[in-house]
């Protein structure tokens, strides 16, 4: 599931020396490690919460940066320790971290994740994890999702035309999260009908909420909440898994028409095929690296073009230019998708500055050192993405908004990394350009839009979001295609 939960869930990093990263270590024993090298400086706080609290709480604020740059101001600037949902942690560089996967460190998730998806990918071996990035590139690779250019785009015109067309105004977020889970149920599982995507999303919605919480199970709280509705879509999902094996053997579907036919006829090197239970998180998983960090980037997207007039131009006339090249009926291509260079760059502008996910975690596989310090096996080590992003010596200016940062090569290596870097690079970024992009294109061409609330707060739990859903007032487009 790391592959798209993370991609989102966790695709950011620092460059160099500004590099961030979280180390967890358990209680055990780390006397003598790297004999003569001391531990990173810092405090791991109170016991089992940690710095917890603070770490959430600069989130929700807002400024998830700012727990970071406290610590690299007091601490060291290019490593610290700390302690947050419930393990200690410490801090280094993306360019370190990605060219030592599954050398010096391999992917970690805190307990939170584990116990809501108890067979999930990020919970399973080393080898469970390549198996399952084995499976993915046939369809998320861009030859195999040209295909699906067309179905996205039907699937956001019906999406405007239920949830935008007749409204004067309309919240952003909600709807994005509505479009982005309607697009990967069709691609994923070939669902499309509203009335069978929305009872998958309502308990989606929940346990998405709550899949990055402290791990407290007790009523009432985002974890245990989370738990319950990861149970219901994951019985929900099996029963789809059923009735496809059934379609599959009477031949009522098609062996390629998605991911979990994919799944199901696969089997591997021993001639095993995964279980219900495994496919079912598996999916779980899909499905919520193709929502939740798109919705955001689509969500901020609708949130600069309205500050931006002038931005807000130049993708119009890069958009109408596409739609007035369609016959009437015809969707958007690949072809058309190619040619929205500066909307992309734009797009990419928007998740350098409030990249969807925060951070990932890495376990450390064996001791090493790192900027002098000992970094002991077993301790848990979290990588944030703001400390390069709106570094200046990777970004010049980077308060500016400014898509040119993203012409010809762009960004150097390790600067900007909203699909991650090395080994683990998302598979699912192909993916996500398109359906941000197909948004894009169906939004601006039917509106033109302001903010309400001039001055919405940005909350971050875990993922950036306007704090009362960036509601806009809507204007029919008056350029014509």
């Amino acid at each position: 599931m790391e592959f798209f939960f993370l991609c989102g869930l966790t695709l950011f990093v620092l460059f160099a020396i500004s590099s961030l990263l979280a180390i967890f270590s358990s209680t055990r024993k780390t006397n003598g490690c790297c004999s003569g090298t001391s531990l990173p400086p810092g405090r791991t706080g109170l016991p089992f919460i940690g710095e917890s609290l603070e770490f959430l709480s600069t989130g929700r604020k807002g400024h998830p940066q700012k727990f970071i740059y406290d610590r690299m101001d007091k601490y060291h600037s290019r490593v610290f320790k700390t302690s947050i949902l419930g393990e200690p942690c410490g801090a280094a560089g993306n360019k370190f971290l990605f060219s030592n996967e599954n050398k010096l460190v391999t992917a970690w998730w805190p307990d939170s994740v584990n116990k809501i998806f108890p067979s999930s990918l990020q919970t399973s071996s080393k080898e469970e994890s390549k198996k399952m990035r084995k499976l993915l590139p046939h369809f998320l690779k861009p030859e195999a999702l040209s295909r699906y250019v067309g179905v996205m785009d039907s699937i956001a015109q019906r999406h405007f035309g239920a949830h935008w067309e007749g409204q004067s105004q309309v919240s952003v977020f909600p709807l994005a999260k509505n479009y982005t889970f309607w697009v990967a149920s069709k691609v994923f599982l070939s669902i499309e009908e509203p009335e069978h995507v929305a009872r998958l999303s309502r308990p989606f919605n929940v346990l998405a909420s709550g899949i990055i919480a402290i791990p407290i199970n007790l009523p009432g709280t985002p974890f245990n909440r989370a738990i319950k509705a990861s149970n219901i879509v994951r019985r929900e999902l099996i029963a789809i898994i059923r009735r496809r094996k059934i379609d599959l053997t009477e031949k009522n579907a098609s062996p390629t028409q998605d991911i979990l036919s994919h799944m199901l006829l696969t089997c591997d090197e021993n001639g095993k095929y995964m279980n219900e239970m495994d496919v079912a998180d598996k999916i779980l998983g899909l499905l919520i690296g193709g929502h939740d960090t798109a919705s955001a980037a689509i969500t901020f997207v609708v949130k600069y073009l309205a500050e931006l007039p002038e931005i807000y131009q130049k993708v119009l006339k890069e958009q109408m230019e596409i739609a007035k090249s369609k016959a009437p009926g015809e969707f958007l291509n690949w072809e058309d998708i190619q040619k929205m260079k500066y909307s992309w760059n734009v797009a990419c502008e928007v998740m350098r500055l409030a990249p969807p996910l925060q951070g990932a975690f890495r376990e450390a596989l064996n001791e090493f050192t790192y900027a002098g310090f000992a970094i002991p096996k077993g301790w848990k080590l979290y990588w944030s993405a703001n400390s390069t992003h709106r570094n200046p010596e990777c970004f010049p200016e980077p308060e500016k908004f400014d898509p040119s940062r993203f012409e010809g090569n762009g960004p150097a290596r390790y600067m900007y990394v909203p699909f991650g870097g090395g080994p683990r690079m998302c598979p699912g970024k192909e993916y996500a350009r398109l359906e941000i992009l197909v948004f894009m294109h169906n939004i601006i061409k039917r509106y033109k839009w302001e903010k309400l609330l001039p001055h919405e707060n940005i909350i971050v739990d875990p993922m950036p979001m306007p704090a009362k859903g960036l509601p806009v007032g809507l204007f029919p487009q008056t350029t014509t295609a």
